[in-house]
Parts: structure tokens; sequence; C-alpha cells
């Protein structure tokens, strides 16, 4: 067998040129420009509406950095700390990588039983909704 450096590809036949596949039922209309099902805006319409849309999106901000700077107020004053969600942050994403190390060592146990994963479950004391 040769080295992979020497191999080569498979081929793939030849090419006919000017040849191109197209399903049956589609209109050569296909291959032209993307036009958007939106209409488009007036000329002097554009630019009022994005400006309004562009305040309107501001706004929205705004309103959600204080709602989030309150919720961290009261967290702070019931004593949460920032060093405490940072490690269960970290807790949970070990959590989640050894859960997901365990899914797939239950695939594979199912795949070559030849029972799906729900049904091995019970047999590791598994719930469910886990």
């Amino acid at each position: 067998m040769d080295p992979p450096s020497l191999q080569r590809p498979p081929s793939r036949g030849p090419r006919t040129p000017g040849l191109r596949r197209i399903q049956p039922g589609l209109s050569k209309s296909c291959g032209g420009a993307f036009r958007s099902p939106r209409p488009s805006p007036k000329p002097g319409q554009a630019d009022r509406t994005s400006e309004d849309s562009l305040q309107l999106d501001i706004q929205k901000l705004k309103e959600k950095k204080d709602m989030l700077d309150k919720e961290i107020s009261q967290l702070l004053s019931e004593g949460y700390s920032v060093d405490e969600l940072e490690d269960h942050i970290s807790q949970l994403h070990e959590y989640n990588d050894i859960k997901d190390a365990a899914q797939m060592l239950l695939g594979r146990l199912a795949v070559i039983r030849g029972v799906t994963t729900k049904e091995l479950y019970p047999e590791f004391g598994l719930d469910m909704n886990d």
C-alpha cells in the first residue's frame, strides 16, 4: 500500500463544461439575484425609520441595564458574592461535562446491547428528569 502522501483522491469522472444539474420543476429564475419579500422603504422614510428603530433599541437596552443593576444590587444585599457566583458557574460547567461524558457512554452501551438509552436508566439508578 502506498504511503498516504502518495495516494490520489478518487476520480469523479469527466466533467462536461457548461452543463449543470437542475431539479425538475424549478424555473431558471432560481439562479437570479436575491429579492427580499419585504418592500423597500421610500427614500426619505428609511432614515427616519432606522433612526426611530435605533432610539427604541437604545431605550430597551437602557431599561434592561437598569433592571439587571437592580437585580445585582438585590443579590449583593442578600449576601451573594461575585466569587461565589463564579465558583457556582465553574461547578455547573464541570457537572455538564461529566454528564455529557456519561451520556456518550450510555449511548455506546445502548448500541452494543441493542436497546435505547432510556432502557438503561433504571439499571444504573438514573432518573429520566436528571
